[in-house]
């Protein structure tokens, strides 16, 4: 029996929708030669994470073995599977491979860390093979809604392994690659010792549609249409942006592209010609002395973000365009769980201004980038692999996959972040737990999920804060009254005095019978204080808020 292994481990996206990132390592018990597929991020909420701008995977594992990572493979530009490479490329120092239009996306990351340009390497698509240690590596495309995207043909001593990435099987996508059945079975014609396969769209019963199927919906759309019309979509989704944009021209409109995601996404597939033959566009300024009727505007902001092109016209106007009365705004995206509440306040925005709304809730104008049930089954019997371990979705998707697929004769298995699967020999296992979690950027640092950051910010936005200041002199005695300062809080409690006077009131009863001892202690006098702040704001308010306590002491 060989002392090497081959392991898979998920450090993100494996119970979850985002924050990809997964390790194939190959070699003896801890010693393995190892690669990342994908690095993405995933977006916070004000519930669980007031004031956090981006949630990473917990990269400790790998950055722990960073000598032993060879390569970092990103299989489409998405940003939960690219978002957070900049931020680690730094700690890992691996290279960085990807197609085309990924790598153009990731190097405008990277310059923005001031990372070097070479560290991003341009790979062709299959058969090009990227050989690092034991593995060979080859991207092989298939169909997602993005440019360029691909699975992953993994090479090793152990077998062919294929990660699928993000997929679907379209057979016209409109801008990018259609999905080659022949090609799919050519590479898997001698055997696939392991599929690491999508499961997003797991519980959709019915075949995915194509992208060509959206383009005459949406023009049939957009020429009933009296007034101007303004359409939002992923950015990252060109085909949608093309399609849009085509549907505009040819009922007559000129086209506006707003948001600096949508202009930064079209000037990339340009730029590595997957995207052609787009319309011609106006500045927003031109689009001003162009008759409403005659503009569409295509917005970022379909996610119902706050500080996006959608947003901003929902509140007003935005570089000097405004919508009006009888205009139409189309959402041609599928709103992300989670997303309905920003989504819902554009809508109601947007209402009152009497605009109509139309979203994809027809599914005549939005297609899904994710292969439903009928698609996976046919992609697992093309590929036929031993071993089928489910990726990219909450549990239950995860584990409706792994059912489908033991019924079909594969063996497969429910994996979490955390599980390190070894993928020798002839039966699936656990090889080992790792501790895993989640590292959020906050403004400009890094921080631990478990570092309690976020968990007192929470705290003082449910409970509000108070501060509370005494100075002792070189003899310990109090000079003058301690007092209060108070955020978040009403100004008035149950006694009808005002909230702060009865602190400070309740503080200095406290300080009078407080022993020697005690003022001596700040430790111990920090407690005394903090108790009796809470217990009268219980008593007044309702509530006990966090408490900062502020002792100093004259020399």
């Amino acid at each position: 029996m060989s002392s090497e292994r081959l392991i898979y481990l998920p450090l993100g996206g494996a119970g979850e929708i985002g924050m990809n990132a997964y390790v194939y390592g190959y070699g003896a018990p801890d010693k393995e030669r190892l690669i990342l597929v994908d690095l993405g991020v995933t977006f916070p909420d004000m519930d669980g994470t007031p004031g956090v701008d981006l949630i990473m995977p917990d990269m400790t594992w790998l950055k722990e073995r960073a000598d032993r990572l060879d390569g970092i493979f990103i299989t489409h530009a998405h940003e939960d599977h690219i978002g957070a490479v900049a931020h680690f490329y730094q700690a890992l120092g691996a290279p960085v491979y990807a197609r085309p239009f990924t790598a153009n996306i990731a190097r405008r990351k990277m310059d923005e860390f001031g990372h070097p340009e070479d560290a991003v390497r341009t790979v062709s698509a299959w058969p090009e093979q990227i050989k690092l240690g034991p593995f060979a590596v080859s991207f092989l495309p298939i169909s997602h809604s993005i440019p360029e995207s691909a699975s992953l043909v993994i090479d090793t001593p152990e077998g062919r392994v294929i990660h699928s990435g993000d997929f679907k099987l379209d057979a016209t996508p409109v801008v990018g690659e259609a999905f080659d059945p022949e090609l799919w079975a050519k590479v898997c014609k001698d055997g696939v010792r392991a599929l690491i396969c999508d499961s997003t769209n797991v519980f959709s019963p019915l075949a995915g549609r194509s992208e060509i199927t959206v383009g005459p919906e949406i023009e049939n759309l957009v020429s009933q249409a009296e007034g101007m019309v303004v359409a939002t979509t992923f950015a990252s989704n060109v085909a949608r942006v093309k399609t849009l944009a085509e549907a505009g021209a040819r009922t007559g409109r000129s086209i506006v592209l707003l948001g600096r995601a949508m202009r930064r996404m079209v000037e990339a597939a340009v730029e590595t010609g997957v995207l052609q033959d787009f319309p011609s566009v106006v500045s927003p300024d031109a689009a001003q002395d162009i008759p409403r009727e005659n503009l569409m505007l295509l917005v970022t902001g379909s996610q119902g973000e706050r500080r996006a092109a959608s947003a901003q016209l929902a509140r007003g106007k935005y570089l000097g365009l405004e919508m009006k009365e009888g205009d139409l705004f189309l959402f041609s995206s599928k709103t992300i769980p989670g997303n309905e509440r920003g989504v819902i306040r554009i809508i109601n925005a947007f209402s009152e201004k009497g605009v109509d709304v139309v979203d994809e809730s027809s599914g005549l104008y939005h297609v899904s980038g994710h292969a439903n049930r009928p698609d996976l089954e046919r992609l697992h019997a093309l590929v036929k692999p031993q071993i089928l371990i489910p990726m990219h979705g909450e549990h239950r998707h995860l584990r409706e996959h792994a059912r489908i697929a033991s019924e079909s004769g594969m063996q497969s298995m429910v994996v979490v972040n955390g599980m390190m699967m070894d993928l020798s020999g002839n039966e699936l296992r656990v090889a080992e737990f790792i501790e895993t979690g989640r590292t959020y950027l906050d403004g400009s640092v890094q921080i631990g999920a478990m570092d309690g950051v976020v968990r007192d910010r929470i705290r003082m936005a449910l409970n509000g804060h108070v501060t509370v200041t005494l100075i002792l002199d070189e003899e310990d005695e109090l000079l003058g009254d301690p007092w209060c300062e108070i955020r978040g809080l009403p100004e008035t409690g149950s006694s009808r005095a005002a909230l702060v006077e009865v602190m400070e009131e309740d503080l200095s009863q406290l300080l009078g019978r407080a022993k020697p001892k005690t003022l001596r202690d700040d430790d111990a006098l920090e407690e005394a204080l903090r108790r009796s702040v809470r217990q009268t704001a219980q008593s007044e308010i309702g509530k006990k808020p966090e408490v900062t306590i502020v002792i100093s002491r004259l020399a």
